[in-house]
């Protein structure tokens, strides 16, 4: 337990990300620190609905006559889908985008519903109520392929149309509205992002999403279904390669590593890889401060000098994408495609596998995880969609049905908080995607508009105009940068874009200062859209 093996890697093929140094880390028994900080609650939630069962085929989407998009801004972080979107509508489909902002697939939608952040799970579960008392309910769907209707129709019965709009903060036409889409329109097709699952009851949420889309029994046809994850569905052919690594070991959450580094039993090395925590991890003021710990010796692998690798002891130079061999999956689509290198590594760059074969030659370690040349790629590569792929007709959950309570779970059933709205001091905090950054990769030259974006009328309230110099803090940190003023925003609410490095940022201080490491209600998950924040004008003669 004296190393953390901080390990990300999400933007990597997939033997750079999962192959060799994955497994070293294993093999030596050292710390499995879990990947809580994105799409961990979600991907419990599915596995706890949906097991084993793969993704609705992103290609059948212009088949629907009604796309709902819930908490994903598409524009922005799944370039694949928008194309996908605009054939749709002119094939006559309705699109329905819920957000709490207009996002830029917003703009492209026939109804948005900007959505309170966190009341998602009373949304979902008023719908499924209004689905029943309309005796609007798939019976004969649920009768087939669901288990546990009873258990969730009966905490969805506490909720009606009326008393969700008041909590979720929106107009009870809008909320009518979608009922009416969800009954008269098929096929339909639900696009789940991760946001939703970003706040303490995201687990709660996304269990009543998934569940409210069974009992409405939208399968079994081209253009319906659920988009989740592609990436699982192609990579588990190159992840069945890789070896099991079976050596005990004990597991961290990501959000908590901030904890660990500054506790009195600190391990003694860091070693970072396809990460910049220094910006990403939430509590950022406890990140940097384990970070800078002289008592823990940090190495960091990476290809730029990233805030993260200011604070390493040891950098070592990493190779980009362009300078290795290896097989990459998609988020997007059902691809799995051969990486070739343009060029060979550059200077004293080394990739990933390199790295973890040479240590583990030097720490006498075995490993097993196969290199590129010894796997036919040719066999295993797709470049089309997989045939037979739609849900509850060729593809099913483990059992062949879908489960809506779990009394083993630690949430056996969605359980939602309630009083979601902000008081009038303090505005709930959003950190979203930009179309600039994938996190905090490539702002280091061409950072999205640094900025926080409020509602006119919140800015009205505080005495604000375009372009003020702003301090947006609570009780954990501050950020100091210039307000804008956007139309976009719903009140109440205000955004901080993710992946700004600290040199963007007045104060060196990014927007992951003002997130607690707390975590969500299935999985530990990051709460990075829970945040409550004052946003005052700055003091200049400070």
């Amino acid at each position: 337990d004296s190393i953390a093996p901080y390990l990300y890697n999400s933007s990597s093929g997939i033997l750079e990300g999962s192959g060799s140094t994955l497994e070293l880390f294993g093999r030596l028994g050292c710390p499995d620190i879990e990947h809580t900080i994105c799409a961990h609650t979600f991907g419990m939630a599915w596995q706890q609905v949906f097991p084993t069962m793969m993704s609705a085929d992103p290609l059948s989407i212009p088949h629907a006559k009604l796309l709902v998009i819930w908490g994903a801004n598409s524009t922005a972080s799944n370039s694949h889908l928008p194309p996908l979107v605009n054939e749709c509508k002119a094939n006559g489909g309705t699109v329905v985008v819920i957000d709490p902002r207009r996002t830029g697939i917003a703009d492209r939608a026939d109804v948005h519903i900007p959505l309170l952040p966190g009341t998602d799970a009373v949304f979902a579960m008023a719908v499924t109520a209004e689905l029943e008392r309309r005796g609007k309910l798939a019976n004969s769907f649920i009768s087939e392929h669901v288990e546990g209707a009873e258990e969730f129709l009966a905490v969805c019965r506490n909720w009606n149309l009326d008393d969700a709009a008041e909590e979720c903060g929106i107009d009870v036409a809008l909320l009518a509205r979608y009922v009416d889409l969800l009954v008269s329109a098929a096929p339909a097709m639900l696009r789940i992002g991760w946001g939703v699952e970003r706040n303490v009851n995201g687990g709660s949420s996304m269990l009543a999403i998934l569940s409210m889309w069974a009992v409405s029994g939208h399968f079994g046809v081209e253009g319906s279904g659920i988009l989740a994850s592609t990436s699982r569905a192609t990579t588990a052919q190159v992840e069945a390669l890789l070896p099991e690594v079976t050596e005990p070991r004990t597991a961290i959450n990501m959000n908590h590593v901030g904890r660990w580094l500054t506790s009195d039993t600190p391990p003694s090395v860091l070693f970072i890889q396809g990460a910049n925590p220094a910006v990403t991890a939430n509590d950022q003021q406890r990140m940097l401060l384990g970070l800078a710990n002289i008592d823990v010796f940090t190495v960091v692998h990476e290809q730029v000098m990233t805030d993260t690798a200011r604070y390493a002891d040891v950098v070592l130079p990493a190779t980009t994408q362009f300078e290795v061999d290896d097989v990459a999956g998609s988020y997007g689509s059902f691809a799995l495609q051969r990486v070739n290198k343009a060029v060979e590594p550059i200077g004293e760059a080394r990739g990933n596998d390199w790295l973890g074969r040479e240590l583990a030659k030097r720490l006498g370690v075995h490993l097993s995880t196969p290199r590129i040349e010894e796997i036919d790629v040719n066999q295993i590569t797709i470049v089309a969609s997989p045939m037979n792929s739609v849900q509850f007709r060729d593809v099913f959950p483990a059992g062949r049905k879908a489960r809506l309570f779990s009394p083993e779970s630690e949430l056996p059933l969605p359980a939602p908080l309630t009083g979601r709205a902000a008081t009038r001091s303090y505005l709930r905090l959003l950190t979203s995607a930009t179309s600039r950054t994938v996190n905090s990769m490539f702002a280091e030259y061409d950072p999205p508009t640094i900025a926080v974006s409020v509602h006119p009328s919140d800015a009205e309230d505080r005495g604000l105009v375009d372009g003020d110099r702003v301090v947006v803090s609570n009780l954990l940190g501050s950020v100091h940068l210039p307000v804008s003023l956007d139309e976009r925003m719903r009140p109440g609410v205000c955004e901080i874009p993710k992946g700004l490095w600290m040199r963007h940022v007045a104060n060196g201080m990014v927007s992951n200062t003002l997130i607690s490491d707390g975590v969500n209600d299935l999985g530990g998950g990051a709460c990075f859209n829970e945040a409550l924040v004052l946003i005052e004008k700055e003091d200049v003669n400070v």
